[in-house]
């Protein structure tokens, strides 16, 4: 079965870079077919579509592109999200998932909340 875990600080502060890794379990992270995404819910809205990674490649939300980074360890078989720049209204629960074509965003992690704040 394949599990998702999401890891990094709880709390950062303003300005400073949001830094999470993904956890990879029961499936390879190289793997072709696997689209590792990262997607994030802030308080009372929501779900946001960050980014992706697959095959080495790296598709950003226009609006967050110039403060996101996708990246991969393939020897851990996990990967990873920067934020940089991070302001309150990055503020959200964050969630690691596994998209595939044949069946979508088919498993996540159990997020996990980055809370902006000084």
């Amino acid at each position: 079965e394949v599990q998702l875990r999401e890891s990094g600080p709880g709390l950062v502060k303003p300005s400073q870079t949001v830094s999470l890794t993904c956890t990879v379990s029961g499936t390879s992270i190289t793997n072709s077919r696997n689209f590792w995404t990262w997607i994030r819910q802030p308080p009372g809205k929501g779900l946001e579509w960050m980014g992706t990674l697959n095959s080495g490649n790296t598709y950003s939300a226009p609006h967050l592109e110039s403060r996101t980074s996708i990246s991969s360890d393939t020897t851990k078989n996990q990967f990873t999200l920067q934020l940089t720049s991070a302001t309150p209204e990055d503020t959200a629960v964050y969630y690691c998932v596994r998209d595939t074509q044949e069946d979508g965003m088919d498993y996540w992690g159990e997020g996990t909340l980055v809370t902006i704040s000084s």
